[in-house]
């Protein structure tokens, strides 16, 4: 897939072309959620994602490509996880955020449950569809093991 969005940007998921460097980058140093987590779980959680969507610059793409990133982990049928989304502060306010997202959760897995943490952005992701305490069960969560870092947590 890849789909143009106006002023000169695409999606695209094709996996080959998302920049590891970048998304490592992001994530690790600017993002709340994964500071501190290794090149080498960045390149296995996108090579073992259902789907992998970047968001790229078409125009002037020597000022760097990708801008933005967003994963899916599902099992296809019925339950899907929204993982590491992310547009560069600089592209951010022109809807680039909510087309990325749009893409992966609308046009990955057909019917599926989604869900996602998020400290910041609840209001792009309830424009989706998504809300709060819409389950009768608590979430609940493992962490990867109890010496582990909150950087390397997925």
């Amino acid at each position: 897939m890849r789909r143009r969005l106006a002023g000169g940007f695409e999606l695209d998921d094709d996996r080959e072309r998302i920049d590891v460097d970048a998304v490592h980058r992001f994530i690790s140093t600017e993002s709340y959620w994964g500071l501190g987590r290794p090149r080498s779980l960045v390149r296995r959680t996108v090579a073992g994602s259902a789907r992998v969507v970047g968001l790229y610059r078409c125009e002037q793409p020597e000022l760097g490509s990708q801008v933005g990133f967003a994963r899916a982990i599902s099992d296809g049928a019925s339950l899907a996880y929204l993982a590491d989304v992310y547009v560069l502060a600089a592209y951010r306010g022109r809807g680039l955020g909510l087309e990325l997202v749009r893409e992966v959760v609308e046009r990955s897995f057909g019917e599926v449950r989604w869900m996602l943490h998020t400290a910041d952005a609840q209001e792009l992701y309830r424009r989706l569809g998504f809300s709060e305490g819409n389950s009768p069960y608590p979430l609940m969560e493992r962490p990867a093991s109890r010496g582990a870092s909150a950087g390397a947590r997925q």
